[in-house]
Protein backbone atom coordinates (compact mmCIF):
# COMPACT_ATOMS: atom_id res chain seq x y z
CA UNK A 1 0.00 0.00 0.00
CA UNK A 2 1.55 3.72 -1.06
CA UNK A 3 2.59 5.53 1.81
CA UNK A 4 0.16 8.17 1.73
CA UNK A 5 -2.71 5.87 1.90
CA UNK A 6 -1.57 4.23 5.01
CA UNK A 7 -2.42 6.98 7.73
CA UNK A 8 -6.14 7.47 8.75
CA UNK A 9 -7.04 11.54 9.03
CA UNK A 10 -9.64 11.74 12.99
CA UNK A 11 -11.60 13.89 10.76
CA UNK A 12 -13.56 10.97 9.38
CA UNK A 13 -16.49 10.07 10.07
CA UNK A 14 -15.38 6.11 8.53
CA UNK A 15 -12.18 6.73 11.26
CA UNK A 16 -14.21 6.61 14.16
CA UNK A 17 -16.20 4.26 13.27
CA UNK A 18 -13.15 1.54 12.19
CA UNK A 19 -11.50 2.65 15.58
CA UNK A 20 -14.62 1.70 17.49
CA UNK A 21 -15.45 -1.26 15.42
CA UNK A 22 -12.35 -2.78 16.15
CA UNK A 23 -12.07 -1.95 20.07
CA UNK A 24 -15.17 -3.54 20.75
CA UNK A 25 -14.63 -6.84 22.62
CA UNK A 26 -16.95 -9.12 23.94
CA UNK A 27 -17.36 -8.95 27.23
CA UNK A 28 -17.90 -4.44 26.84
CA UNK A 29 -21.32 -5.83 25.34
CA UNK A 30 -23.85 -6.07 28.17
CA UNK A 31 -25.27 -9.01 28.91
CA UNK A 32 -28.77 -7.41 28.06
CA UNK A 33 -27.63 -6.49 24.89
CA UNK A 34 -25.92 -9.87 24.27
CA UNK A 35 -29.38 -11.49 24.96
CA UNK A 36 -31.67 -9.28 22.79
CA UNK A 37 -29.18 -9.81 20.21
CA UNK A 38 -29.31 -13.50 20.02
CA UNK A 39 -33.07 -12.97 20.29
CA UNK A 40 -33.23 -10.80 17.40
CA UNK A 41 -30.99 -14.00 15.36
CA UNK A 42 -33.74 -16.47 16.44
CA UNK A 43 -36.55 -14.14 15.04
CA UNK A 44 -35.30 -13.59 11.77
CA UNK A 45 -33.75 -17.59 11.32
CA UNK A 46 -37.64 -18.39 12.34
CA UNK A 47 -38.85 -16.14 9.25
CA UNK A 48 -36.14 -17.50 7.23
CA UNK A 49 -37.99 -21.07 7.42
CA UNK A 50 -41.56 -19.73 7.10
CA UNK A 51 -40.14 -17.83 3.58
CA UNK A 52 -38.79 -21.28 2.48
CA UNK A 53 -42.27 -21.93 1.53
CA UNK A 54 -42.72 -19.17 -0.85
CA UNK A 55 -42.14 -18.70 -4.92
CA UNK A 56 -39.82 -16.08 -4.81
CA UNK A 57 -37.25 -17.88 -1.82
CA UNK A 58 -37.26 -20.83 -4.51
CA UNK A 59 -36.75 -18.71 -8.03
CA UNK A 60 -34.15 -17.34 -6.19
CA UNK A 61 -32.15 -19.97 -4.91
CA UNK A 62 -32.50 -21.27 -8.51
CA UNK A 63 -30.59 -18.46 -10.06
CA UNK A 64 -27.95 -18.21 -7.60
CA UNK A 65 -27.72 -21.93 -7.99
CA UNK A 66 -26.64 -21.29 -11.30
CA UNK A 67 -24.36 -18.71 -10.57
CA UNK A 68 -22.20 -20.79 -8.13
CA UNK A 69 -22.25 -23.65 -9.98
CA UNK A 70 -20.07 -25.88 -8.01
CA UNK A 71 -18.73 -23.74 -5.26
CA UNK A 72 -20.57 -25.01 -1.97
CA UNK A 73 -19.16 -23.25 1.08
CA UNK A 74 -21.98 -22.08 2.97
CA UNK A 75 -25.28 -23.76 3.70
CA UNK A 76 -28.55 -22.19 3.46
CA UNK A 77 -30.98 -21.26 5.75
CA UNK A 78 -34.00 -24.23 5.34
CA UNK A 79 -32.76 -25.38 1.87
CA UNK A 80 -31.08 -27.92 1.95
CA UNK A 81 -28.10 -27.07 -0.29
CA UNK A 82 -24.88 -25.03 0.04
CA UNK A 83 -24.09 -22.18 -2.09
CA UNK A 84 -20.78 -19.74 -2.25
CA UNK A 85 -20.00 -17.30 0.32
CA UNK A 86 -21.48 -14.30 -1.11
CA UNK A 87 -24.35 -16.05 -3.26
CA UNK A 88 -25.45 -17.93 0.32
CA UNK A 89 -25.48 -13.93 2.08
CA UNK A 90 -27.42 -13.12 -0.92
CA UNK A 91 -30.24 -16.05 -0.49
CA UNK A 92 -30.44 -16.30 3.13
CA UNK A 93 -31.30 -12.36 3.60
CA UNK A 94 -33.83 -13.26 0.84
CA UNK A 95 -35.31 -16.07 2.97
CA UNK A 96 -34.48 -13.49 6.26
CA UNK A 97 -36.66 -10.20 4.53
CA UNK A 98 -38.75 -11.73 2.17
CA UNK A 99 -41.43 -11.84 4.07
CA UNK A 100 -40.94 -8.07 5.44
CA UNK A 101 -41.56 -9.93 8.73
CA UNK A 102 -37.84 -8.97 9.99
CA UNK A 103 -36.99 -6.25 12.54
CA UNK A 104 -36.40 -2.73 11.82
CA UNK A 105 -35.08 0.08 14.02
CA UNK A 106 -38.04 3.06 14.08
CA UNK A 107 -35.57 5.92 13.93
CA UNK A 108 -33.21 4.35 11.60
CA UNK A 109 -36.16 2.98 9.36
CA UNK A 110 -33.72 0.15 8.72
CA UNK A 111 -34.12 -3.79 8.66
CA UNK A 112 -31.33 -4.40 10.36
CA UNK A 113 -30.63 -8.06 10.84
CA UNK A 114 -31.82 -9.26 7.30
CA UNK A 115 -28.12 -8.23 6.19
CA UNK A 116 -25.87 -8.41 9.07
CA UNK A 117 -27.07 -11.82 10.18
CA UNK A 118 -26.16 -13.41 6.64
CA UNK A 119 -23.11 -11.60 6.28
CA UNK A 120 -21.67 -12.58 9.79
CA UNK A 121 -22.47 -15.60 9.08
CA UNK A 122 -21.23 -16.20 5.65
CA UNK A 123 -17.76 -15.01 6.65
CA UNK A 124 -18.19 -17.03 10.03
CA UNK A 125 -19.03 -20.31 8.32
CA UNK A 126 -15.54 -19.57 6.12
CA UNK A 127 -13.12 -18.12 8.38
CA UNK A 128 -13.91 -20.56 11.10
CA UNK A 129 -15.34 -18.18 13.36
CA UNK A 130 -16.78 -18.81 16.68
CA UNK A 131 -20.01 -17.84 18.02
CA UNK A 132 -18.55 -15.04 20.30
CA UNK A 133 -16.81 -13.58 17.07
CA UNK A 134 -20.16 -13.74 15.60
CA UNK A 135 -22.32 -12.28 17.82
CA UNK A 136 -19.52 -9.31 18.76
CA UNK A 137 -19.71 -8.87 14.73
CA UNK A 138 -23.52 -8.87 14.87
CA UNK A 139 -24.15 -6.73 17.15
CA UNK A 140 -21.63 -3.86 16.07
CA UNK A 141 -23.03 -4.28 12.61
CA UNK A 142 -26.57 -3.21 14.42
CA UNK A 143 -24.82 -0.33 16.15
CA UNK A 144 -23.29 0.99 12.91
CA UNK A 145 -26.21 0.38 10.80
CA UNK A 146 -29.09 2.15 13.31
CA UNK A 147 -27.01 5.27 13.19
CA UNK A 148 -25.99 5.58 9.81
CA UNK A 149 -29.33 5.21 9.34
CA UNK A 150 -30.86 7.70 11.97
CA UNK A 151 -28.78 10.51 10.60
CA UNK A 152 -30.66 10.48 7.59
CA UNK A 153 -34.07 11.24 9.11
CA UNK A 154 -36.27 9.41 6.90
CA UNK A 155 -35.14 11.18 3.80
CA UNK A 156 -33.84 8.28 1.75
CA UNK A 157 -37.28 6.38 1.76
CA UNK A 158 -38.77 10.10 0.31
CA UNK A 159 -36.11 10.06 -2.29
CA UNK A 160 -36.66 6.71 -3.35
CA UNK A 161 -33.92 5.17 -1.53
CA UNK A 162 -34.19 1.40 0.59
CA UNK A 163 -31.86 2.31 3.90
CA UNK A 164 -31.92 -1.51 4.54
CA UNK A 165 -29.95 -2.47 1.50
CA UNK A 166 -27.98 1.26 1.26
CA UNK A 167 -27.26 1.77 4.80
CA UNK A 168 -27.14 -1.90 5.21
CA UNK A 169 -23.79 -2.21 2.96
CA UNK A 170 -21.68 0.07 5.38
CA UNK A 171 -22.82 -1.86 8.46
CA UNK A 172 -22.04 -4.78 6.85
CA UNK A 173 -18.70 -4.08 5.60
CA UNK A 174 -17.60 -2.97 9.32
CA UNK A 175 -18.84 -6.13 10.59
CA UNK A 176 -17.01 -8.41 8.07
CA UNK A 177 -14.20 -6.34 8.25
CA UNK A 178 -14.44 -7.16 11.91
CA UNK A 179 -14.54 -10.99 11.05
CA UNK A 180 -11.47 -10.37 8.36
CA UNK A 181 -9.26 -8.64 10.99
CA UNK A 182 -8.80 -5.66 8.94
CA UNK A 183 -6.59 -3.06 10.27
CA UNK A 184 -8.12 -0.12 11.00
CA UNK A 185 -6.49 1.53 8.06
CA UNK A 186 -8.04 -0.65 5.77
CA UNK A 187 -10.94 -0.75 7.27
CA UNK A 188 -12.05 2.69 6.34
CA UNK A 189 -10.98 1.95 2.83
CA UNK A 190 -13.82 -0.92 2.76
CA UNK A 191 -15.99 1.79 3.97
CA UNK A 192 -14.91 3.81 0.53
CA UNK A 193 -15.05 1.04 -1.72
CA UNK A 194 -18.52 -0.17 -0.39
CA UNK A 195 -19.83 3.38 -1.29
CA UNK A 196 -19.64 2.34 -4.85
CA UNK A 197 -21.37 -0.56 -4.05
CA UNK A 198 -24.35 0.02 -1.66
CA UNK A 199 -27.94 0.33 -3.18
CA UNK A 200 -31.28 -0.12 -3.08
CA UNK A 201 -34.10 1.78 -5.13
CA UNK A 202 -37.91 1.70 -3.94
CA UNK A 203 -39.34 1.58 -7.14
CA UNK A 204 -40.59 -1.99 -6.10
CA UNK A 205 -43.35 0.39 -4.86
CA UNK A 206 -45.02 1.20 -7.90
CA UNK A 207 -45.76 -2.56 -8.94
CA UNK A 208 -44.92 -5.00 -6.03
CA UNK A 209 -42.11 -6.18 -7.82
CA UNK A 210 -39.81 -8.55 -5.61
CA UNK A 211 -36.29 -6.70 -5.97
CA UNK A 212 -36.62 -5.06 -2.25
CA UNK A 213 -36.23 -8.72 -1.27
CA UNK A 214 -32.86 -8.72 -2.39
CA UNK A 215 -31.42 -5.43 -1.13
CA UNK A 216 -30.19 -7.14 2.22
CA UNK A 217 -28.07 -10.02 1.06
CA UNK A 218 -26.71 -7.59 -1.96
CA UNK A 219 -25.60 -5.52 1.06
CA UNK A 220 -24.12 -8.19 2.52
CA UNK A 221 -22.25 -9.53 -0.48
CA UNK A 222 -20.70 -6.22 -1.17
CA UNK A 223 -19.84 -5.72 2.05
CA UNK A 224 -17.87 -8.97 1.43
CA UNK A 225 -16.44 -7.99 -1.92
CA UNK A 226 -15.15 -4.47 -0.33
CA UNK A 227 -13.83 -5.52 2.54
CA UNK A 228 -11.89 -8.66 0.57
CA UNK A 229 -10.91 -5.97 -1.96
CA UNK A 230 -9.53 -3.79 1.33
CA UNK A 231 -7.82 -6.75 2.79
CA UNK A 232 -5.55 -7.11 -0.61
CA UNK A 233 -4.66 -3.42 -0.47
CA UNK A 234 -7.66 -1.67 -2.96
CA UNK A 235 -7.91 1.71 -2.27
CA UNK A 236 -11.05 3.76 -1.54
CA UNK A 237 -12.27 7.29 -0.82
CA UNK A 238 -11.48 8.59 2.80
CA UNK A 239 -14.68 10.95 3.54
CA UNK A 240 -17.06 8.24 2.71
CA UNK A 241 -20.44 9.72 4.63
CA UNK A 242 -19.31 13.66 5.03
CA UNK A 243 -17.79 14.27 0.98
CA UNK A 244 -18.91 16.17 -1.45
CA UNK A 245 -20.22 13.15 -2.98
CA UNK A 246 -20.45 10.75 -0.26
CA UNK A 247 -23.20 8.55 0.95
CA UNK A 248 -25.13 11.50 2.16
CA UNK A 249 -24.59 14.25 -0.13
CA UNK A 250 -24.78 12.32 -3.31
CA UNK A 251 -28.15 10.55 -1.93
CA UNK A 252 -29.76 13.37 -0.56
CA UNK A 253 -28.36 16.33 -1.72
CA UNK A 254 -27.80 17.72 1.73
CA UNK A 255 -25.44 18.66 3.88
CA UNK A 256 -24.56 16.66 7.20
CA UNK A 257 -23.49 17.40 10.14
CA UNK A 258 -19.60 15.81 10.41
CA UNK A 259 -19.14 16.77 13.98
CA UNK A 260 -23.17 15.17 14.61
CA UNK A 261 -22.59 12.10 12.86
CA UNK A 262 -18.91 11.69 14.58
CA UNK A 263 -20.72 12.03 18.24
CA UNK A 264 -22.83 9.27 16.92
CA UNK A 265 -20.45 6.93 15.89
CA UNK A 266 -18.44 7.85 19.00
CA UNK A 267 -21.23 6.61 21.68
CA UNK A 268 -20.93 3.16 20.08
CA UNK A 269 -20.16 0.89 23.10
CA UNK A 270 -21.49 3.54 25.28
CA UNK A 271 -25.15 3.72 24.26
CA UNK A 272 -27.30 0.72 22.54
CA UNK A 273 -29.25 1.19 19.89
CA UNK A 274 -29.80 -2.84 19.57
CA UNK A 275 -32.29 -2.19 22.79
CA UNK A 276 -34.08 -0.13 20.40
CA UNK A 277 -34.72 -2.28 17.17
CA UNK A 278 -38.36 -3.02 17.05
CA UNK A 279 -39.40 -6.61 16.23
CA UNK A 280 -42.53 -7.40 14.04
CA UNK A 281 -45.45 -8.42 15.47
CA UNK A 282 -47.02 -8.30 12.05
CA UNK A 283 -45.79 -9.59 8.29
CA UNK A 284 -45.89 -6.06 6.62
CA UNK A 285 -43.85 -3.24 6.00
CA UNK A 286 -43.76 -1.24 9.66
CA UNK A 287 -45.73 1.85 8.45
CA UNK A 288 -48.82 -0.19 8.57
CA UNK A 289 -48.62 -1.53 11.94
CA UNK A 290 -50.27 0.90 13.94
CA UNK A 291 -53.44 1.64 11.29
CA UNK A 292 -53.69 -2.04 11.12
CA UNK A 293 -54.06 -2.88 14.90
CA UNK A 294 -56.33 0.05 15.41
CA UNK A 295 -58.75 -1.30 12.78
CA UNK A 296 -58.18 -5.13 14.78
CA UNK A 297 -59.53 -3.26 17.55
CA UNK A 298 -62.57 -1.37 15.70
CA UNK A 299 -63.43 -4.85 14.44
CA UNK A 300 -64.79 -6.04 17.67
CA UNK A 301 -67.39 -3.12 18.09
CA UNK A 302 -68.64 -2.45 14.16
CA UNK A 303 -70.56 -4.69 11.63
CA UNK A 304 -68.39 -4.00 8.57
CA UNK A 305 -71.56 -4.53 6.32
CA UNK A 306 -72.40 -0.82 7.82
CA UNK A 307 -69.65 1.02 6.92
CA UNK A 308 -70.04 3.93 4.75
CA UNK A 309 -66.46 5.44 4.88
CA UNK A 310 -62.81 5.31 6.38
CA UNK A 311 -60.30 7.46 7.45
CA UNK A 312 -56.60 6.48 7.74
CA UNK A 313 -54.34 8.90 9.48
CA UNK A 314 -50.59 8.16 9.09
CA UNK A 315 -47.38 9.95 9.21
CA UNK A 316 -46.82 12.27 6.61
CA UNK A 317 -43.48 10.43 6.33
CA UNK A 318 -45.04 7.37 5.05
CA UNK A 319 -47.36 8.31 2.54
CA UNK A 320 -45.33 7.81 -0.31
CA UNK A 321 -44.62 4.06 1.03
CA UNK A 322 -47.79 2.84 1.83
CA UNK A 323 -50.62 5.32 0.45
CA UNK A 324 -49.47 5.73 -2.93
CA UNK A 325 -50.49 5.19 -5.79
CA UNK A 326 -54.00 5.08 -4.75
CA UNK A 327 -55.63 2.61 -6.88
CA UNK A 328 -52.33 0.73 -6.71
CA UNK A 329 -52.90 0.52 -2.62
CA UNK A 330 -56.35 -0.28 -2.74
CA UNK A 331 -56.49 -3.31 -5.28
CA UNK A 332 -53.00 -4.70 -4.55
CA UNK A 333 -51.85 -7.46 -7.48
CA UNK A 334 -49.24 -9.13 -5.40
CA UNK A 335 -48.71 -9.88 -1.77
CA UNK A 336 -45.76 -7.18 -1.40
CA UNK A 337 -48.01 -4.89 -2.75
CA UNK A 338 -50.51 -6.09 -0.13
CA UNK A 339 -48.11 -5.54 2.64
CA UNK A 340 -47.36 -1.92 1.50
CA UNK A 341 -50.59 -0.94 1.88
CA UNK A 342 -52.89 1.05 4.19
CA UNK A 343 -56.51 0.54 2.56
CA UNK A 344 -55.90 -3.35 2.11
CA UNK A 345 -53.95 -3.75 5.89
CA UNK A 346 -56.80 -1.57 7.34
CA UNK A 347 -59.92 -3.72 5.53
CA UNK A 348 -58.49 -7.00 6.21
CA UNK A 349 -57.93 -6.24 9.94
CA UNK A 350 -61.03 -4.72 9.71
CA UNK A 351 -62.78 -7.81 8.57
CA UNK A 352 -60.65 -10.25 10.44
CA UNK A 353 -59.61 -8.67 13.26
CA UNK A 354 -55.94 -9.70 12.13
CA UNK A 355 -52.71 -9.61 9.57
CA UNK A 356 -51.06 -12.85 9.64
CA UNK A 357 -49.22 -14.98 6.94
CA UNK A 358 -52.69 -15.95 5.78
CA UNK A 359 -53.60 -11.76 4.67
CA UNK A 360 -50.37 -12.90 1.91
CA UNK A 361 -52.17 -15.57 0.16
CA UNK A 362 -53.65 -14.58 -3.24
CA UNK A 363 -57.05 -15.69 -2.17
CA UNK A 364 -57.13 -13.11 0.57
CA UNK A 365 -55.88 -10.02 -0.97
CA UNK A 366 -58.45 -10.55 -3.84
CA UNK A 367 -61.16 -11.19 -1.57
CA UNK A 368 -64.35 -9.38 -2.93
CA UNK A 369 -64.83 -8.18 0.74
CA UNK A 370 -61.64 -7.21 1.58
CA UNK A 371 -61.21 -4.82 -2.07
CA UNK A 372 -64.76 -3.46 -1.26
CA UNK A 373 -63.86 -2.05 2.03
CA UNK A 374 -60.33 -1.02 1.21
CA UNK A 375 -61.80 0.90 -1.59
CA UNK A 376 -63.44 2.88 1.00
CA UNK A 377 -60.07 3.92 3.02
CA UNK A 378 -58.99 7.71 2.46
CA UNK A 379 -55.23 8.07 3.47
CA UNK A 380 -54.48 11.62 5.30
CA UNK A 381 -51.63 12.62 6.69
CA UNK A 382 -51.32 13.03 10.41
CA UNK A 383 -49.70 16.36 11.59
CA UNK A 384 -49.24 14.80 15.05
CA UNK A 385 -47.60 11.85 14.16
CA UNK A 386 -44.50 11.23 15.93
CA UNK A 387 -42.48 10.39 13.12
CA UNK A 388 -39.71 8.60 12.48
CA UNK A 389 -39.85 7.98 16.11
CA UNK A 390 -43.04 6.53 16.38
CA UNK A 391 -44.91 4.92 13.59
CA UNK A 392 -48.49 6.45 14.28
CA UNK A 393 -51.78 5.60 13.33
CA UNK A 394 -55.86 6.01 13.41
CA UNK A 395 -58.64 5.08 11.78
CA UNK A 396 -61.99 6.43 11.68
CA UNK A 397 -64.81 4.71 10.37
CA UNK A 398 -68.30 6.64 9.69
CA UNK A 399 -70.99 4.22 9.89
CA UNK A 400 -74.08 4.06 7.21
CA UNK A 401 -76.20 5.67 10.17
CA UNK A 402 -73.65 8.52 10.61
CA UNK A 403 -72.03 7.69 13.43
CA UNK A 404 -68.24 7.72 14.31
CA UNK A 405 -66.09 4.71 15.84
CA UNK A 406 -62.16 5.50 15.61
CA UNK A 407 -59.14 4.26 17.29
CA UNK A 408 -55.76 5.77 17.19
CA UNK A 409 -52.08 4.14 18.52
CA UNK A 410 -49.58 6.47 19.05
CA UNK A 411 -47.04 4.24 19.33
CA UNK A 412 -46.82 1.14 17.28
CA UNK A 413 -46.39 -1.76 18.61
CA UNK A 414 -42.50 -3.29 18.79
CA UNK A 415 -41.43 0.44 19.49
CA UNK A 416 -39.05 0.76 22.24
CA UNK A 417 -41.61 2.03 24.39
CA UNK A 418 -44.10 -0.78 23.76
CA UNK A 419 -41.71 -3.58 22.75
CA UNK A 420 -42.14 -7.11 21.78
CA UNK A 421 -40.25 -9.13 24.92
CA UNK A 422 -37.81 -12.05 24.43
CA UNK A 423 -40.39 -14.28 25.09
CA UNK A 424 -43.37 -12.86 22.75
CA UNK A 425 -39.92 -13.39 19.93
CA UNK A 426 -39.76 -17.36 20.84
CA UNK A 427 -43.19 -17.55 20.71
CA UNK A 428 -43.13 -15.68 16.71
CA UNK A 429 -40.32 -18.00 15.92
CA UNK A 430 -41.95 -21.30 16.97
CA UNK A 431 -45.46 -20.19 15.16
CA UNK A 432 -43.56 -19.64 11.68
CA UNK A 433 -41.26 -22.74 12.03
CA UNK A 434 -44.27 -24.72 13.14
CA UNK A 435 -45.19 -25.68 9.37
CA UNK A 436 -41.44 -26.47 7.90
CA UNK A 437 -39.54 -28.03 11.30
CA UNK A 438 -40.23 -30.57 13.29
CA UNK A 439 -40.79 -29.44 17.62
CA UNK A 440 -37.39 -31.11 18.22
CA UNK A 441 -35.28 -29.57 15.97
CA UNK A 442 -37.25 -26.23 16.30
CA UNK A 443 -36.17 -26.31 20.08
CA UNK A 444 -32.61 -27.64 19.22
CA UNK A 445 -32.18 -24.50 17.14
CA UNK A 446 -33.44 -22.26 19.65
CA UNK A 447 -31.47 -23.43 22.27
CA UNK A 448 -28.13 -23.52 20.00
CA UNK A 449 -28.73 -19.58 18.93
CA UNK A 450 -29.39 -18.93 22.59
CA UNK A 451 -26.02 -20.45 24.03
CA UNK A 452 -24.33 -18.71 20.61
CA UNK A 453 -21.42 -18.01 22.45
CA UNK A 454 -20.48 -21.37 22.70
CA UNK A 455 -20.99 -22.81 19.73
CA UNK A 456 -19.45 -21.60 16.10
CA UNK A 457 -20.68 -20.20 12.77
CA UNK A 458 -20.46 -23.47 11.04
CA UNK A 459 -21.98 -25.24 13.75
CA UNK A 460 -25.33 -22.84 13.34
CA UNK A 461 -25.67 -23.09 10.02
CA UNK A 462 -25.05 -26.58 9.70
CA UNK A 463 -28.11 -27.06 11.70
CA UNK A 464 -30.17 -24.26 10.16
CA UNK A 465 -29.79 -26.43 6.57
Amino acid sequence: MHAENSTLDTQYVSHTISNKALSLAFNDIPEQVRTRAKHLMLDAVGIAFASTQYDFAKKTLLAFQELSGSVQQVPVIGMGVSLSMRDAAVINGVLIHGLDYDDTHPEGIIHATASLLPAVLSQGAVLGCTGQDILTAYVLGLEVATRLGSVAKGAFHQVGFHPTGLVGAFACTVAAGRLQQLTADQLNHAQGIVLSMASGSMEFLQDGAWTKRAHPGWAAQAAITAVTMAKHGFVGPKATYEGRFGLYRSHLGAEVETHNMNDAMASIGESWETLNIAVKPIPACHFVHACADAASILHQTINIDDIKQIVAKVPEGVMKTVCEPDAAKKKPANSYEAQFSIPYSVARCLQYGRFDLAALNEKAYTDPTSLALAAKVQCVADPDADFPRYFSGEVVVEMKDGSIHSHREAINRGAHSRPITNEQVVVKYMENTEPVLSGARAEQIKLTIQDIENSTASALLNLLN
